[in-house]
């Protein structure tokens, strides 16, 4: 992409430079669409950036959760014996 919009800047420059215009209407020409360029990559930007938080929050979001609920579930001892316990079979005392 970046190489794209710089071979698109030297087009639009050396297209105004060989175009049959005045100096000031080639000027003005160029300050106008070198403006545009700019307010296109700010624009491009600022929606890469906004994409970049949305995405950061997400993950932040799920993180949290997933945080909130190991916390809920460590502070309950009693779920996590309950389940072994039910599970668990002794040995038997007799000799084989």
């Amino acid at each position: 992409m970046k190489s794209f919009l710089v071979g698109l800047g030297l087009g639009v420059g050396l297209g105004i430079l060989f175009a049959p215009m005045s100096g000031e209407e080639a000027r003005n020409n160029l300050t106008d669409r070198a403006n545009d360029l700019a307010s296109s990559a700010r624009e491009t930007y600022e929606q890469s950036r906004d994409r970049v938080q949305r995405g950061v929050d997400t993950i932040r979001s799920t993180a949290e959760r997933a945080m909130k609920q190991e916390r809920s579930t460590a502070s309950d001892p009693d779920s996590k014996v309950s389940d072994y316990s039910s599970s668990y079979n002794p040995p038997s005392s007799q000799a084989v």
